[in-house]
């Protein structure tokens, strides 16, 4: 398809706002987490979300080898935590931005997160340079207010929530 093609999905994508979530697993007693914006629900019934996670990521090998992950979706005022989950910190120091728990089996939550959505890893499937991961929701915690971050055109915007529909950059 050649670079053109390429730089074309490139530029069409970042016309495509994204909720900004952290992506955490716990495995072999170590905590990794990632940034992520390819996070979509799959189904009601079952419960189940889908992310597209690289194969290169720190993160891909320990969640499917725990069978376990958590999706936090972040709130307006979190971009550095999803800067420091983004690359900008080593996965050992990730975890010293945000208030961070663990769930009664290990799996490392955000508190202050919108909502984070535990999963138990259901499929994996290789395409491209990713997997296409789906687990099967077992637990939420939902938070009282929607107030998203977004991911659009290479930075952070603020989506106002709570029934405005508008973007403003952060």
């Amino acid at each position: 398809m050649g670079e053109r093609f390429e730089a074309d999905f490139r530029k069409a994508m970042r016309r495509l706002a994204s909720a900004v979530t952290v992506i955490t697993a716990a495995h072999a007693g170590r905590r990794h987490g990632m940034t992520a914006t390819a996070v979509t629900s799959v189904s009601s019934a079952p419960p189940s979300l889908l992310a597209c996670i690289n194969r290169a990521a720190g993160l891909h090998d320990p969640l499917v080898a725990s069978g376990r992950f958590c999706i936090n979706i972040l709130y307006a005022d979190q971009s550095e935590i999803a800067e420091a989950f983004g690359g900008k910190l080593p996965n050992d120091e990730r975890f010293s931005v945000g208030a961070w728990a663990a769930s009664a089996g290990g799996l490392p939550f955000l508190r202050e997160a919108q909502a984070s959505i535990f999963c138990d890893l259901d499929l994996v499937t290789p395409y491209g340079t990713h997997s296409v991961v789906i687990g099967r929701i077992s637990d939420i915690l939902v938070a009282g207010h929607v107030a998203p971050l977004l991911y659009q055109d290479g930075r952070y915007t603020v989506g106002l929530g709570d029934g405005i529909d508008w973007v403003v950059p952060i």
